[in-house]
């Protein structure tokens, strides 16, 4: 099974209109269009009952201490850890593409409902990242794109990872996660295809890529 993007390539930038966050030269970061990506694929599993959807930054720094932080980076052997941006199972076995935009287009403050019925959307990490925050905190549900740290010194990893499901529906309930759906996606996939993308806000390291 394969899995594309117009929007980016195995291995290159997320866009700017993919991404939460862009880079402003006088307060760091400021809001994107926060669009979905394009997505496409192919040579699916025959018996595949549903798709399973997670994209995940594998570089997201285990501490806080430095990140965001004047006059400091975030160090590069810093361990790393995991963070949720779209969760979506329960995808109908003939869909084989996702527009641009299709499920976010532009940044909603408090989160994103998500979608309830096939397919459905989880919970993504900004829940936990912007809680206790006045104006964007609350659940948020579906895709929100890339806004690493500022002053992280490596470029971060997305990875967009399509799984083809023996299932038609996953057993999930409620506010479900990414963790969630891989426990509950044991034993069920029958093939999965990645695509990566790089996204850094440092702009000592925007510069090269």
């Amino acid at each position: 099974m394969w899995l594309r993007s117009n929007d980016f390539e195995d291995g290159a930038q997320i866009p700017g209109d993919n991404s939460l966050c862009i880079i402003d030269p006088e307060a760091h970061v400021t809001f994107s269009a926060n669009k979905s990506p394009h997505l496409e694929w192919g040579d699916v599993p025959e018996g595949t009952k549903s798709f399973a959807l997670l994209m995940i930054d594998v570089d997201v720094p285990s501490s806080g201490e430095d990140v965001n932080q004047e006059g400091r980076e975030v160090p590069e052997d810093l361990p790393r850890t995991d963070f949720s941006h779209w969760v979506m199972v329960d995808i109908p076995a003939d869909t084989r593409s996702f527009e641009s935009g299709q499920f976010s287009d532009g940044v909603t403050e408090g989160g994103k409902p998500g979608l309830s019925g096939r397919p459905r959307e989880g919970v993504n990490d900004y829940t936990s990242w912007f809680e206790g925050d006045s104006t964007m905190g609350g659940t948020y549900k579906g895709y929100d794109g890339p806004c690493p740290p500022w002053n992280d010194s490596i470029v971060h990893h997305y990875h967009v990872r399509l799984h083809a499901l023996d299932v038609p529906q996953l057993e999930l309930q409620g506010d479900f996660t990414a963790a969630d759906v891989q426990e509950a996606m044991e034993g069920h996939s029958l093939a999965e295809a990645v695509l990566v993308g790089l996204y850094t806000l440092n702009p000592r390291l925007a510069g090269s890529q």
